[in-house]
């Protein structure tokens, strides 16, 4: 099994398991892959260095930060993206509004004006809509938010 180190053309770094070299690059060249934060499928490969569990090794030592690295940004509590805490945060938010919301499908714009106009229960609806429908729902007062959610997540959720 190979554990290699991808990124997509975002800058989104993510893991692939795969049975070989070769398999990774056919997946590749089928377009077979997606970045499991945007859904992009331009992934590269990282250079990564082997792990080797060596007795006698020692624990890495981690370089101190210098002093403008401490800092508090004012206002922010977002996870420190270096350590990719924002994707972790995205992929956790996404995974919750999928959750918590009932997929309509193609139907999006039909049931956000049915619960709008008080025909249908009020809930979390989600689906697809084309910018046109999300134009028309606006000018009918109805507020609408386009999350690209990648396919890898609109199966079941690991």
């Amino acid at each position: 099994m190979k554990v290699l180190d991808l990124r997509c053309a975002h800058g989104h770094g993510f893991e692939g398991w795969f049975a070989s070299e070769e398999e990774f690059i056919r997946q590749n060249e089928q377009a077979l892959l997606q970045c499991p934060l945007c859904g992009d499928s331009a992934i590269v490969r990282l250079p990564s260095a082997p792990r080797l569990n060596l007795s006698g090794a020692r624990e890495p030592v981690v370089a101190e930060a210098g002093p403008a690295a401490k800092l508090p940004v004012p206002g922010a509590t977002l996870p420190d993206v270096q350590d990719g805490g924002l994707q972790t945060a995205w992929m956790h938010a996404v995974r919750e509004l999928m959750a918590r919301t009932e997929d309509v499908g193609e139907k999006f714009a039909e049931e956000a004006r049915r619960i709008h106009y008080g025909e249908t229960q009020h809930r979390g609806i989600r689906g697809q809509a084309t910018a046109d429908e999300r134009a028309a729902l606006l000018e009918e007062g109805i507020e609408t938010v386009a999350i690209p959610v990648p396919v890898a997540l609109k199966g079941p959720l690991q």
